[in-house]
């Protein structure tokens, strides 16, 4: 790990004004993936600034009658809030998916939506990546891809994102809020906030030099039954090769997002008006493009949206967002 410097900011306007004004500065919060990437030296920030003192950890109410989630709530925190739990259950689910527990008692909001997209060769300084190299090739193109992206690829980038909590919030519509470094504030809509890899994979998000996220907002709960299912490799402790997040309402009204299929949250709101679960997969998975390494993703995709889905229909208490 290289040497940097290191100080504590006292408002989120403050933060953002060091972050702009200091050449290589970070943001440090729980530090859960920004300290690994330290450690293996993709990440060589020359200024640390810890925000762990700043007002940002409650949970409130919204007055059109959605929750604020401060960007530096912990993800258990946020997991096991009753209001997530009954009204976000979804939520809930995704969170609880994610990580140890160790992790998530140190994760925040804010940090788990910008966790680096996830790819071996993303991590391995000895092959050429253009996220963490611009220009320098795509290795995992003719490599191995088995847990990379199927959606939204470029001939530059083919890795996926990692986060759960992401996926169950592009299902809901969450709005992100942050300060930029002159001290005004704005709100990005969770659908525009991450970016495609096209030819520029190093650019990941709509945040600007310096700008910080203060809170994440949801709006008014959905009702309907929440679901969230993760496919992985192992039990646990691993990320999506696919996961699906799922409301249905008691009217029949759906929602449906993917994750681990690509560079972000993965939502086609056109795919959740069709009948059938065959004409819904068709509409998400419309343009993927695999290799032959991770080409099954779009069978378990699939069958997994199908099940879920099915699942949702059979459920009791088809008015309720419970994630008990």
């Amino acid at each position: 790990m290289r040497a940097f410097t290191y100080e504590r900011a006292r408002s989120p306007a403050e933060a953002a004004a060091a972050a702009a004004r200091t050449p290589g500065a970070k943001f440090i919060a729980g530090g859960t993936n920004l300290l690994d990437l330290m450690k293996l030296e993709i990440e060589k920030p020359l200024h640390l600034i810890d925000v762990n003192t700043l007002a940002l950890d409650q949970i409130s109410a919204t007055a059109d009658g959605g929750l604020r989630i401060g960007a530096l709530v912990r993800n258990t925190a946020l997991a096991a809030d009753e209001r997530v739990r009954r009204d976000y259950g979804v939520l809930s689910r995704a969170l609880l998916a994610g990580a140890s527990a160790q992790l998530r008692n140190k994760a925040t909001t804010a940090g788990n939506l910008l966790q680096r997209t996830r790819c071996p060769y993303f991590y391995d300084t000895n092959q050429a990546c253009n996220k963490r190299k611009p220009g320098s090739g795509c290795s995992a193109l003719a490599g191995f891809s088995k847990p990379l992206a199927i959606l939204g690829v470029s001939e530059s980038c083919i890795a996926s994102h990692p986060s759960d909590m992401a996926v169950a919030m592009r299902l809901l519509d969450a709005q992100v809020e942050t300060v930029q470094p002159g001290g005004a504030t704005r709100t990005i809509a969770i659908a525009d906030f991450y970016r495609l890899p096209g030819n520029t994979p190093h650019i990941e998000n709509a945040l600007q030099p310096g700008e910080l996220i203060t809170g994440v907002t949801l709006p008014r709960p959905l009702g309907g039954v929440h679901l969230y299912r993760k496919v992985r490799d192992r039990a646990s402790y691993a990320f999506a090769l696919v996961s699906v997040a799922a409301v249905v309402q008691a009217d029949g009204r759906r929602r449906i997002a993917l994750g681990g299929v690509a560079s972000q949250p993965w939502r086609v709101e056109a795919a959740e008006q069709e009948r059938t679960v065959p004409a819904i997969t068709s509409r998400l998975l419309a343009g993927a493009r695999t290799t032959h390494d991770n080409a099954f993703k779009l069978t378990l995709a699939q069958r997994t949206v199908a099940s879920v889905l099915d699942e949702a229909q059979r459920a009791p208490g088809a008015q309720k967002g419970n994630a008990a």
